[in-house]
């Protein structure tokens, strides 16, 4: 008889751990296919919160999901530890453990800001400056404060940083910004050299970004940038004036008001390739990948000479006459355009 209490005992005690067990993991299993959030919700987790903290975040997005449930299915999971710090947007009707998930995976809302090519170096940092969500580390953002506090291997920061739409997560830092858009260039660069042409009328990759930086304000037209590339290599390699405005332009500085004179074309700076030889001592701008790729693998062509044609884009001439009639056109067009 003790024998078969003892055996009903055990049978009962088991019986009951298994149902214990069966409605642990089916509770379990309702909260884990619980919606967080009915619709799209911001969760943040600041560094060095623990899982208690970020299970007490969610909680409140959800008071049905009780906390300890939240910890728990994070430790068996094996995800307390794993969950990353940032700004997380939990979608509509998303379930705990694909949030904890995400969570851990660090899939955290990223921001967008877009660096326009043939920007300066200067605009890039008033956009960075002004971008929502990035931590202001620099009290200077002029181009010479940030290669001096960055301690950049470069002497001008000017055609330096990379033109793309960039994404980052709340907390970026000016510094990151700078220094990703720097290192993509640097790559873009040499990649673009180390595909470049043969004897090519320039020394060194600073002179391709030169040359790049010149290309991207002359054109905005993609199919004209080879042809662009190949104008100025003709005219590098038989000794003549490059004679682009862009670069007057960039010389004049804050006193260019929007409107480019022949006076202006006249009046000598470092940049003035209307009076000096060859290419102006830095870029102009923030050259795109595709001016990188003209400047270093330009079109074989025989033009020496490019104006606007009002269409957006450019007539090149082969020489000074047809040139000159292509200028008379344009200035036809200009004329009617400011008598309209």
């Amino acid at each position: 008889m003790r024998r078969a209490i003892g055996v009903f005992v055990i049978w009962a005690v088991a019986m009951a751990f298994l149902a214990v067990v069966f409605l642990g993991v089916t509770q379990a299993w309702r909260f884990w296919q619980m919606p967080v959030a009915d619709t799209p919700a911001p969760l943040m987790v600041e560094r060095g919160e623990t899982m208690r903290d970020v299970a007490a975040t969610i909680h409140r997005l959800n008071p049905s999901l009780p906390e300890p449930a939240i910890y728990w299915t994070a430790r068996f999971r094996g995800q307390a530890r794993a969950i990353q710090s940032g700004e997380y947007e939990v979608q509509a009707g998303e379930r705990l453990v694909s949030l904890l998930d995400r969570m851990a995976a660090g899939d955290v809302v990223e921001y967008p800001v877009t660096i326009p090519e043939g920007v300066t170096a200067r605009h890039f940092l008033e956009i960075v400056a002004e971008a929502p969500h990035i931590e202001r580390t620099l009290d200077d953002l002029s181009p010479a404060a940030v290669i001096e506090t960055m301690d950049l291997p470069v002497e001008h920061l000017e055609g330096w940083l990379y033109p793309d739409t960039y994404h980052y997560p709340r907390g970026t830092t000016d510094r990151q910004m700078i220094r990703r858009a720097f290192e993509r260039m640097r790559t873009a660069l040499d990649a673009a050299w180390a595909a470049r042409d043969e004897d090519l009328p320039i020394d060194s990759p600073y002179e391709a970004l030169i040359l790049a930086s010149l290309i991207e304000r002359e054109t905005a037209v993609p199919e004209e940038r080879g042809e662009v590339a190949g104008v100025f290599v003709n005219r590098l390699e038989r000794g003549m004036r490059l004679q682009t405005d862009p670069t007057v332009i960039y010389g004049l500085g804050d006193d260019y008001d929007g409107r480019l004179f022949t006076r202006h074309l006249r009046e000598d700076t470092p940049y003035n390739t209307y009076t000096r030889d060859g290419l102006p001592p830095t870029p102009i701008a923030l050259p795109s990948r595709a001016s990188l790729t003209a400047a270093t693998r330009p079109t074989d062509t025989d033009a020496l000479f490019f104006v606007a044609d009002g269409t957006g884009g450019h007539h090149f001439s082969r020489t000074l006459e047809e040139h000159n009639r292509a200028v008379r056109r344009w200035r036809a067009i200009q004329r009617e355009e400011d008598g309209s």
